[in-house]
Formats: structure tokens, C-alpha cells, sequence
């Protein structure tokens, strides 16, 4: 295992531990970090071995969403390129909903953005109770068009049209009222929970959980393809809308630490 890897994976007892690891800049989702959890993913998918993968950050931080220095480019890129970019993570997310074998997500912090797309593609989430969640797109003059199809396969659009619009702050007990999280405790008990989990997994039939898996995409809420074309058609969304005035204003008025103009 590389421990300067932007994504590490051990195993143990028929679990798969995928880690972003990029402590220094809060587990961030470059496009290094996203194409190293692809191929994670990809590896535990062909391994008869891995029952369950289950997903977490290094150090005190799940995911802060995107890469500022990423972010900061993608201000002065095209559309293309934004687009590019946007359908990378909308692939990431469509491999991990779609993975025919159980997930968990073990949230060890807080959550912004892009990583809310991560927990709504997870099967299971546990979260610590110190954590912090946002949607915070529209501050910046974008939309968490990539992680919606994702996220709105589990919260209500009531609470959406809240969170989505507002990028209010969340907590744990939040995202376990709203469906994104199922439980919450605190930080000394999150390996136990997830190894309670993990273990009345390893008690199911690989078989038959990956068939429930397609059962609950399929009659719930549409196929997996659906979403992840979703995905991919929000991203073109997502890279226009990246491209106009009031996100490159939101995004100037972020890095320069300023208010955008559209705050009073």
C-alpha cells in the first residue's frame, strides 16, 4: 500500500477499506483522487475475495468535495474541459452506486459537495457526530448537478428544495433525518458500528446481495444506468453554467476571500 497515494485500499475478513488520502488537503476530489477511486473500485469488483467495500477519509476530515486548486482552474476553462471534468466524477459515482457488492461509507468528518454525492451512492452510511455536511454549490453560482441523481435517490425533493437552495450547514442527525446517513455516533464508536454492519453482511450470500442490490435500483428508484446517465447529462448543466458570469464571480469572490456581489 503507497501512504502518499491519493487513495489507498487495505483488506481484512473479506472487507475492502478504500481511504482518500489527502489529509493535508482534506481527502479533496482532484482528478487524481477520482481516477485512483475508479480503479479501486474496479479492483474490488473483480475480486471474489472483497465481500465489502466500505469508504473513508484519512485523518479528521471524510471529503471537503472539490480541489480548490482544481477549482481555481476550472474558473478560466471552457465549457469542454469543465465538462470533462464534471463527467469523470458523475463516472465515479455511477461505478460506485452500481458496484454489485454491499458499500459503506465510514464518515469520519465532515462532508461537502462532491462527498455528499459519495454517501448517496453508498448502500450504508455511518457517520461520527462532530461532522459537518453542505451543499454548497449555489454560493459559489453553480449547482450540485453531478451528485443529484445520487443524493435525490435518498433524501426527499422537499429537502432538497431546502438544501439544495440555502447550503445550509448540516449535522450528522440532519443528513439520518433527511435518509443520507443511517447512523450516527460518536467518534470512538465508529469502528464498532461499522464493523457490527459489516458483520451481518458477511452473513448474507454474495450472490444474492449483489441481486438485492439491483432489485432496490430497479423498482425503487430506476436503474443504476438511469442515474448515472443522469449524471453525466447534469454535468453538461454543471459546465455551462460554470462558464457564465455569476460563477465566475463566485468563484473569484471565494478566492479572494471577498463577498460575491450578490450578497447585500
Amino acid at each position: 500500500m503507497n501512504s502518499s497515494a491519493p487513495v489507498t485500499t487495505g483488506f481484512a475478513g473479506g472487507v475492502a477499506r478504500i481511504t482518500l488520502n489527502r489529509p493535508d488537503k482534506r481527502n479533496a476530489l482532484d482528478g487524481a483522487t477520482i481516477s485512483a477511486l475508479g480503479a479501486a473500485l474496479r479492483q474490488c469488483a473483480g475480486d471474489s475475495a472483497v465481500r465489502i467495500v466500505e469508504l473513508t477519509g484519512a485523518g479528521e476530515v471524510f471529503c471537503a468535495g472539490a480541489d480548490l486548486g482544481e477549482m481555481q482552474a476550472q474558473a478560466q476553462a471552457s465549457e469542454s474541459e469543465n465538462l470533462a471534468h464534471a463527467q469523470s466524477l458523475a463516472a465515479l459515482l455511477g461505478a460506485l452506486d452500481s458496484l454489485a457488492k454491499p458499500t459503506l461509507a465510514r464518515v469520519n468528518g465532515d462532508g461537502f459537495g462532491g462527498a455528499l454525492g459519495l454517501l448517496g451512492a453508498c448502500d450504508i452510511v455511518v457517520a461520527v457526530d462532530t461532522a459537518k455536511f453542505a451543499f454548497t454549490e449555489v454560493r459559489l453560482g453553480i449547482i450540485p448537478a453531478v451528485v443529484s441523481p445520487f443524493v435525490l435517490g435518498k433524501i426527499s425533493q422537499s429537502a432538497a428544495r431546502r438544501y439544495f437552495l440555502t447550503a445550509e450547514t448540516m449535522s450528522s442527525a440532519t443528513l439520518k433525518e433527511l435518509g443520507l446517513v443511517h447512523e450516527v455516533v460518536p467518534a470512538a464508536e465508529l469502528d464498532a458500528a461499522c464493523t457490527r454492519i459489516t458483520d451481518a453482511l458477511l452473513k448474507g450470500a454474495p450472490e444474492a446481495q449483489g441481486h438485492a442490490k439491483a432489485l432496490i435500483r430497479d423498482i425503487a428508484h430506476g436503474a443504476a444506468q438511469d442515474r448515472e446517465d443522469a449524471s453525466i447529462l447534469m454535468a453538461a448543466r454543471l459546465a455551462h453554467l460554470r462558464v457564465q458570469g455569476e460563477a465566475r464571480e463566485g468563484f473569484s469572490a471565494f478566492f479572494a476571500k471577498r463577498k460575491p456581489n450578490w450578497r447585500p
